[in-house]
């Protein structure tokens, strides 16, 4: 989904003057700063960025750099990753006597000085020093306007990543103003370590702009005892910093240069292969350093990706907007594009980076991109099945371009099921052979790695038992993080579901669709009839390997996830392909629905973790889509807004801003399959782009009330569904609606009413198929 400057964007550039959909400029309508709050203890509460670096954090504290990479909205390091090879400007010092450490150069930005849209980002510090970025896909500008001509100075930090991780690296600058880089950094969500190169050029063409080079040099530490305490050298060349295993350095070294100018350009390259290979990717993407070429390039590639949903911005609720196009904004920046740029295997197929993680993109990022971008999806997909054939495994999570740490489940499954179920039959012209797709899905499901905490599944265990036992030791010597149990139960579950699907869809043996279809039910053997909490009965529970539970309270947080809401209580609604068998474990759908109630009243829900995503639609599985209206505005007012505070949580790789956008269009995708929930939307009216099919989709909502954009809508106002129709045929359902019909490019009618009691009593609607599929009940039939 994301355009071809995904794994850069360390700025944006500025916006086509060009008019576009709908009387705005899609572009114009995005707000950046949308969850660049802080958090807890210094973090950012979304972790989310401007487009400018990334542990960004909007507030008055001070900036030593712009960086030239970066995760987006990660929860596994609030500094996020990368953040390699700063740029910091200085002015009014003597050259060898410039605040060059880290500490030494922090400046503070002016009170509303930061600005961005897609394409463009720009701060002034309160030394009057502008900053301007903008980029490409593996290249950009960099552009500090000075208050006074000069000298001016430019740091190159070789040593200084987000997260202070240095373990090794080179650095070469010339009189000419190249300077290369190269340096190897830890991971911000994994055991290793990972290595990157950069390139920088300080002398553009003079058509473009004169800049002459004063003054050059390197700097670094004295010693490592007093690292901070830095020696400048002038024409110095090179530094070498040899790697050394498990050791972070204290090392501050780099680059400095010193010009005439008052205002100087940087262009850059990036590259997991080689400094020389950066200076090449330089090079090609910014041959002529012409900045309103980048800006706009990078504008028109935004430009396309909002344009794929499109509304009437004359009509509909200006919040509402924002939100939606902030959104999917976010939710198109990962995983990010780093094809020709795999340092690990020589392969034919695409790199992508930042599965930061599966566990968290799998239930909304990946539906979302199956809808509006399988092209791009198709890549992604193709990325997940290489990593199998290197590692006999789908990654789950990839950070920094290597293996992070495993969630829960091997959730990197269930995208790949999702896709097979979509666009199985047209595999091929989307760059994904179904059989390797396939054989990836069965060998994560049957086979045990020596290690499940980076990649795969405890097999051995969940075949066995059919659980995952607590306290148990795999004779086969495989290891892993011996928590989580009933969590990942419960993921190995969808993941099996995910696996029958791909079966069906792709024409395998009716003896895998049964065995996966009936190992993706063992999740009901993690569940305790006997525990009793808050009134109600029956919960998630681990179990050891002779059949007994190990009772952990359902009202308490879980030992390892120290945030205030309950793991039991959330694993316990999780089954979202057989939800009526938690409506029928829970005590029927009176019983759930109340439960369900409770659930959001005590509150034990945290809108900003991705197993709850699915409670507030679960009301469609009990009958009751009136109470999924009510609750998912409820949901939306209460922990999502405009600000910098704008997200409950971090953004999780798009996690949450494309599940904002399912909720704002009225949809919830059910994972690995063609079903989506359907409720009440927050627009009018929209229509949904197929990149791959090239159709258009209209959703035209009579009866629209903005009455209803509220957390509690008033008695009365028309958030109810009355009816849908598809393409002038009534819909059999008033709770879900096909993939087809979504990316048909036919017309979806939604008739809204207020009539709350009348809502009720219809439900999903009379037929045999109004309830959503559940595999129990002989939903998902092949």
């Amino acid at each position: 989904m994301a355009p071809p400057l995904s794994w850069l964007i360390l700025g944006l550039t500025a916006l086509n003057p060009t008019a576009r959909v709908e009387a705005a400029e899609l572009t114009s309508l995005v707000n950046l700063f949308i969850g660049t709050a802080s958090g807890a203890n210094g973090g950012s509460g979304g972790n989310a960025f401007p487009g400018a670096q990334a542990g960004y954090i909007h507030d008055n504290s001070s900036i030593t750099g712009i960086s030239l990479m970066h995760d987006e909205g990660t929860g596994g390091n609030t500094n996020g990753g990368y953040g390699i090879f700063p740029l910091f400007p200085l002015t009014n010092c003597n050259f060898t006597s410039c605040p060059v450490g880290i500490s030494a150069r922090a400046a503070l930005r002016k009170a509303g000085a930061d600005a961005a849209q897609p394409g463009y980002f720009t701060t002034t510090f309160t030394n009057n020093i502008k900053i301007e970025t903008t980029s490409t896909r593996r290249a950009g500008l960099i552009r500090f306007t000075y208050p006074n001509a000069g000298p001016n100075h430019v740091v190159i930090d070789l040593t200084n990543d987000l997260q202070r991780s240095f373990e090794g690296g080179a650095l070469s600058v010339t009189s000419a103003g190249r300077v290369k880089l190269g340096g190897t950094f830890l991971q911000s969500y994994g055991p290793a370590n990972y290595t990157v190169f950069g390139c920088y050029d300080f002398q553009p063409p003079e058509t473009v702009q004169a800049q002459p080079i004063a003054t050059f040099g390197t700097y670094q530490s004295t010693s490592l005892s007093s690292p901070s305490t830095l020696n400048i050298t002038v024409n110095s060349t090179d530094l070498n910093f040899p790697w050394t295993s498990n050791s972070v350095s204290r090392e501050q070294a780099g680059a400095l240069i010193s010009f005439n100018s008052q205002t100087v350009l940087a262009r850059f390259g990036v590259s997991f292969h080689s400094s020389d290979q950066a200076c090449a990717n330089a090079e090609a993407e910014v041959p002529d350093w012409n900045w309103d070429t980048v800006q706009n390039a990078s504008a028109n590639a935004w430009e396309d990706v909002l344009s794929r949903v499109t509304v009437d911005t004359t009509v509909e609720d200006a919040t509402v907007v924002e939100l939606l196009y902030s959104s999917l904004y976010r939710a198109s920046l990962v995983p990010a594009n780093l094809t020709d740029e795999n340092p690990y295997w020589d392969s034919p197929y695409p790199f992508y980076d930042a599965f930061f993680c599966s566990w968290d993109t799998f239930r909304t990022v990946h539906p979302l991109l199956s809808i509006l971008d399988p092209i791009e999806w198709g890549g992604i997909v193709s990325a997940y099945v290489d990593g199998w054939r290197q590692t006999g495994f789908i990654p789950e999570c990839r950070s920094n371009t290597k293996p992070g740490y495993v969630q829960g489940g091997s959730d990197g499954m269930i995208p790949l099921g999702d896709f097979a179920v979509k666009y199985g039959s047209r595999a091929a012209e989307l760059g994904v052979p179904s059989d390797d797709l396939y054989q990836a899905l069965v060998d994560t499901a049957e086979n045990t790695p020596p290690d499940w905490y980076t990649v795969g599944r405890q097999n051995t265990a969940w075949k066995e038992f059919g659980y995952i036992p607590t306290d148990w030791v795999d004779p086969s010597g495989s290891t892993g993080l011996p928590t989580r149990e009933a969590s990942r139960a419960w993921e190995y579950a969808l993941g099996d579901f995910a696996v029958r699907q791909a079966a069906i869809s792709l024409q395998k043996s009716p003896g895998d669709v049964a065995k996966y279809a009936n190992r993706s039910m063992n999740f009901v053997n993690m569940w305790d009839p006997s525990v009793t909490s808050d009134g109600f009965s029956g919960f998630a529970q681990r179990r050891y390997p002779n059949g007994t539970f190990a009772f952990s309270p359902p009202n308490a947080c879980s030992p390892v996830d120290p945030v205030g809401h309950s793991i039991v209580m959330e694993y316990s609604f999780f089954a979202p392909h057989s939800m009526s068998t938690l409506v029928g474990l829970m005590g029927g759908p009176e019983k759930f629905v109340s439960r369900v109630d409770h659930y959001f009243a005590v509150p034990y829900f945290l809108a900003g973790n991705e197993p709850g995503f699915l409670v507030p639609w679960a009301y469609h599985y009990a009958n009751r889509p009136d109470l999924t209206a009510l609750r998912v505005r409820n949901v939306i007012y209460k922990n999502f807004n405009t600000g910098i505070g704008g997200i409950p949580g971090n953004d999780d790789s798009g996690a949450m801003a494309s599940l904002l956008t399912f909720h704002l269009l009225g949809l919830y995708p059910v994972a690995a399959s063609k079903q989506l929930l359907i409720g009440s939307p927050l627009l009018s009216a929209f229509t949904l782009r197929n990149n791959f099919f090239g159709t258009s989709t209209s959703f035209t909502v009579t009866g629209f009330d903005k009455l209803s954009l509220t957390a509690t809508p008033p008695s009365g106002s028309r958030v109810f569904v009355k009816s849908i129709t598809i393409n002038g045929q009534p819909s059999p359902s008033l709770c879900w609606i096909n993939f087809d019909d979504v990316v048909g490019g036919g017309k979806i009618e939604i008739e809204m009413f207020g009539d709350a009691a009348a809502a009720a009593a219809a439900g999903c609607g009379p037929g045999a198929g109004a309830l959503p599929d559940s595999l129990e009940t002989g939903g998902f039939a092949p």
